[in-house]
Parts: C-alpha cells; sequence; structure tokens
C-alpha cells in the first residue's frame, strides 16, 4: 500500500485533519479500499462521532494490492506529530506492505531546495479491534452552510460565557446562544449571511443545546474547508460535513445534550 500527497493545500488539509482527530481519541483504524481512504470513530465519551472518506484520485497517487492487509491502527499522537514535521517543499509518502507491524512515513523533500532534507519514519502499529456504526439517513429540519473562519470566530467567543450552546432556528434567523455566571451572549446569523440555508415548515421549534467544547476542540477547523455544513433536527446528532474536494468529506456527529 502506498499514497503519496504532493499539493500544498492537501498536505495542509492531511494534517489539520489529523490534528482534528488526535482531539477525539488516541487510537485509530484506517481502511484503504480500492478506491478510497475510510476513517469512522468516536471519542471517549462516545459522544462525537466522524465519518471521512478520501477518493483515490484525491492523492497525487493510490496504490493498493491485493495481499495489502487493507486496515491498519495508528497512534494518533505520535502520527501527527509525524504529520507536523513536513515543509512547504516535502512531498508526503504513506507505505506498508501485507499485514505490517510497522507503517512507513516519509517527508521527501525537492532535490532541487537546498537546505531541506528527507525525513523518514516507521512507525508501530497497534493491535485494537473495532466496529463501524450504521449511520442512518435523516431528515434534518434546518440546513446551513457558513464561513469557517466566521463561526470558528463565533464560537470561540460563546465559550467565554459558558460551556453549552444554544440553537434556534426560524425562517429569519439562526440564533446561537451562551450563557454562564457571567452573562450571556446571543448571535442573531442573518440567513442573508448564509452560503446556504434550508428549513422544514414544522410546528415544532426547533431548539437544541450542544456542548461547546466539543463543538471547538473536536468539530471546528478552518483549515479543512472555507465552508461548513451543519444540519440540525430535533431528537437527532448535529450533523457537521466538510467538503474536501473530489467526492471527499469529513462529517462529525455529534450528540446533543439536555436542556435541563
Amino acid at each position: 500500500m502506498k499514497v503519496t500527497i504532493e499539493e500544498k493545500h492537501k498536505k495542509e488539509l492531511f494534517v489539520s485533519l489529523f490534528q482534528l482527530i488526535k482531539n477525539s481519541t488516541n487510537a485509530l483504524r484506517i481502511a484503504f479500499k480500492e478506491d478510497h481512504m475510510y476513517i469512522q470513530g468516536m471519542d471517549k465519551s462516545h459522544i462525537c462521532l466522524f465519518d471521512i472518506k478520501i477518493t483515490s484520485s484525491w492523492f497525487t497517487s493510490y496504490e493498493k494490492n491485493d495481499e495489502d492487509a487493507e486496515c491498519i491502527c495508528i497512534d494518533t499522537n505520535i502520527f501527527f506529530t509525524v504529520m507536523s514535521m513536513c515543509s512547504e517543499n516535502h512531498v508526503l509518502v504513506l507505505e506498508y506492505d501485507n499485514d505490517p507491524d510497522h507503517i512507513q512515513i516519509q517527508w521527501i523533500h525537492d532535490k532541487n531546495k537546498k537546505g531541506e532534507f528527507d525525513k523518514i519514519f516507521n512507525l508501530t502499529l497497534l493491535d485494537i479491534e473495532s466496529d463501524y456504526f450504521e449511520i442512518p439517513e435523516v431528515d434534518y429540519q434546518a440546513e446551513f452552510s457558513i464561513n469557517s473562519k466566521k463561526i470558528n470566530e463565533i464560537m470561540t467567543q460563546l465559550t467565554s460565557f459558558g460551556d453549552i450552546m444554544n440553537i434556534k432556528c426560524n425562517e429569519e434567523n439562526v440564533t446561537l446562544i451562551s450563557s454562564g455566571l457571567n452573562g450571556e451572549m446571543k448571535v442573531l446569523i442573518s440567513v442573508d449571511d448564509l452560503t446556504e440555508y434550508s428549513i422544514t415548515e414544522d410546528d415544532e421549534e426547533l431548539n437544541l443545546f450542544f456542548g461547546l467544547t466539543y463543538l471547538q476542540k473536536m468539530c471546528i477547523h478552518t483549515k479543512l474547508s472555507s465552508e461548513i455544513g451543519f444540519s440540525f433536527g430535533n431528537n437527532f446528532p448535529m450533523k457537521i460535513k466538510y467538503d474536501l474536494g473530489e467526492d471527499s468529506h469529513c462529517v462529525f456527529y455529534l450528540a446533543p445534550k439536555s436542556d435541563n
């Protein structure tokens, strides 16, 4: 099994992806299918689930032999440490053979650039077993897309007033509220300021609560995509989707909190 990434933007995205994942879990199973890489996992508290698919065409090269193991398990902390050791002029190479105990990661420098060096790592793989969850199709009551930098800024500000976010949606606004001993912060986002917005005609008000810590640390990142898609429904986890391009995506599902 061998994959490479040459494009600067995609290298940065790949590193950012594993930065997010390590905030959720210490161990991770990666599946290399015939035509895509697939990752699914949950945080330790089983509140946040992530589901990631990156197609083979997204990579600079993607080579899989019949005898190569489909799944490997990694320590996310050391994997991210290695991922973060790249420079602008490096090419990323991930490689293993058959049913391995190690994965080789190489940062290969541009031979025309002086002062750069090849970096080669052999990481011990973990021996863990995990099952994939079947994610059902859900008809959400409200869906919208918003600039990732804007929503990241709002989430950071909301944490100054509490650790729970209350979200309400109607035909005119999306309202985000956080409150605590120091007071309350309310953000009114007009639907005109959203890239996309849809809401079903329903007598039941959409009024949900989510943990801000999980949102900020595990789900919200500005480097995966310029836009983030949010989907909400009463009695359903919030869906947060990043479009990674070339039919690839990163999706988080965050369980709601009680309003008590």
